[in-house]
């Protein structure tokens, strides 16, 4: 059973979710610029999720996305639903109809988890090469953003609780079966997740204020996979909004 998070991470409260898409943009310029003048490109892995979602929106405004240097970035996913690109629920289907149809990426700055055509594990053996054709040298992969949902179970990208997938230490995508769906997933492992530069948790509305609360709780002894969302030589943030925030002790709007 994880322990609660031991060190608070960065807090950062803002008064509604425009101002929480804002300032998570305004990093992800910030984060982004920074290392393409250090080492020519960006890695971003992506969330599905209504919150993430609105801020991927937000990116798209014409004068926002401006500021990226869009051909040196390229994109991946944190984890998908085992469902056809084109289905109403996949995550990577969603960003590019409603981001990547507004912005001028590269197609081969696009790194989808592919399902069509595959079983769930085999999708995940196909993710994990690609990405280790990409992050070349064996160790985990370092992205250097990487964006993260937060679900009323306290769950993470495709990370539930219980699940034995939680324990996976080798592997850096794994399809575990999520009882809810009744359905496969796929989705990057812990080792990968914590092996990140930065992670940014975005976290708004007021159904959402229970758990967060949890997951900040050093008394609190669940086993929430968001609580293992670590990250060894990263930096881990939570942006959320006033609602979601509501259950906090002390914690004001920036």
């Amino acid at each position: 059973m994880a322990p609660a998070l031991n060190v608070p991470p960065m807090l950062k409260v803002w008064r509604n979710r425009t101002e929480l898409y804002q300032q998570a943009g305004a990093l992800f310029i910030q984060l982004s610029k920074r290392a393409i003048s250090v080492k020519g490109r960006f890695t971003v892995a992506l969330s599905g999720g209504a919150t993430p979602q609105g801020l991927y929106l937000s990116l798209a405004d014409p004068v926002i996305q401006k500021q990226f240097s869009w051909e040196k970035i390229h994109f991946f996913w944190g984890d998908e639903r085992f469902v056809p690109k084109d289905h109403p629920d996949s995550n990577s289907g969603w960003v590019k109809k409603n981001f990547f149809s507004k912005i001028t990426v590269p197609e081969s700055n696009i790194h989808p988890i592919e399902t069509d055509g595959y079983t769930p594990q085999e999708a995940a053996r196909v993710y994990e090469k690609r990405l280790k054709t990409f992050f070349p040298g064996g160790d985990f992969p370092r992205f250097d953003l990487i964006f993260l949902g937060l679900g009323e179970d306290g769950h993470t990208a495709s990370l539930f609780p219980g699940l034995p997938e939680l324990e996976e230490q080798v592997k850096w995508v794994v399809a575990p079966y999520v009882k809810k769906d009744k359905a496969a997933r796929i989705t990057l492992t812990l080792p990968v997740f914590n092996s990140a530069d930065q992670i940014v948790f975005l976290v708004a509305g007021q159904e959402k204020a229970p758990v967060l609360k949890a997951v900040f709780d050093p008394q609190k002894k669940e086993n929430y996979p968001a609580q293992r969302i670590q990250p060894i030589r990263g930096s881990l943030s939570f942006y959320v909004d006033q609602a979601a925030a509501g259950q906090l002790p002390g914690k004001n709007v920036r």
